[in-house]
Order: C-alpha cells, then structure tokens, then sequence
C-alpha cells in the first residue's frame, strides 16, 4: 500500500514532531508499504483556483499527487483559532471532491489548550467524509505538555500514536479486502 504521512502546517514544530513519530514506526513496523512523509514546511503551496489537481505544478503537484496516489493517510495538524490550519484547508481545495475515496485517513492534532480537543471531529472529520475518506474513529490530540525539547514525553501519547498507526493500517486492509471481494463478483 502507498502510505502518506502529511505534517500539515507550515509553522512550528509539535506536529511535525508528532508525525515523525508515526512516520518512524511504520518504517521500523512496515517497511513493506511505500512510505512517503511530507511535511508542509518545507513546501510551497499554491492557493487553489479551480483547476485540475494535475494541472499544477512544483510542490503543488507533488502533494497533491501524493495524496491521490495514497492508500493510507495520517494527518497531523496544529490547531489554529479553534479551527484546521488554512494550508491544510487549501489541500483539500485542491483536490477534486472524491480525492479520498477508498482512502483511509488517521489524525492526529496539536493543540496549545485543552479546550481545542473537539476540533478534529468537528472540524475535519465532516470534510474528510464530504471527500469519501474511510475516517478511523480514533484521533489523537496532543496538548504542549507532551512536548519538550523537540521530543514527545508522555508514554500515553506514544502508546496512542502507535495505536492509531496500527488501527489505520488495519482499517485500510480490511477496506482493500471488501473492495476485492465487491469487485470479484463482477468477473471483469
């Protein structure tokens, strides 16, 4: 399967940090899928106009390529004014509205309050449904106290990183197991 893990913001550290972590396990756990890790920061996104995902170009095509390729999905985000980061919004308006159909999606936000926890399911989870995604019903959201020094210090956080690593995988193969079943009955 092609995997993606997408840091999506292009200012600090803590998601990026988080989706490293993620990235690192399924090196180290599943090194048999094609694994690619983007993170945002280092990336420049042009603002969606209407066209074709295809007819972009630079890193603009890059990602949202990536994204179309991808089997697997983990989206991390910070939380910005109770709300996902614009850049990660543009993605999505780049991309065509089935983009993520048969794609399975895990999530993980950053948040500097406690307050912010709900974010995720109310925020992205209805644009990641909008988009046809298969949305694993856990999230992961990290506050600041999990981080320190550029590291993630809170044994929970990393027992429930790696538990979304593994539950999306397994998702993703019983969604791709449905579909090859759906398909075989048609014998074309």
């Amino acid at each position: 399967m092609n995997v993606l893990v997408l840091a999506a913001s292009n200012v600090g550290t803590k998601t990026k940090t988080a989706m490293s972590y993620i990235h690192k396990t399924l090196e180290e756990k599943h090194s048999e899928h094609d694994i690619t890790f983007i993170d945002f920061i280092d990336k420049k996104m042009e603002f969606a106009d209407g066209r074709n995902y295809l007819e972009w170009t630079g890193d603009t095509l890059e990602v949202t390529t990536a994204v179309m390729n991808a089997d697997v999905i983990y989206i991390g985000f910070p939380i910005f004014q109770a709300s996902i980061p614009a850049v990660l919004k543009n993605l999505f308006d780049l991309l065509p509205v089935n983009a993520l159909l048969d794609k399975t999606v895990g999530i993980v936000s950053t948040a500097g309050s406690e307050k912010h926890f709900l974010i995720a399911e109310m925020t992205l989870k209805p644009i990641l449904n909008y988009m046809k995604a298969h949305v694993v019903q856990s999230t992961v959201f990290i506050t600041e106290k999990a981080f320190s020094r550029g590291e993630i210090v809170e044994d929970d956080i990393i027992v429930r990183l790696e538990n979304l690593t593994e539950q999306t995988l397994t998702i993703a193969k019983a969604h791709e197991q449905i579909r090859i079943e759906e398909e075989s009955k048609y014998g074309f």
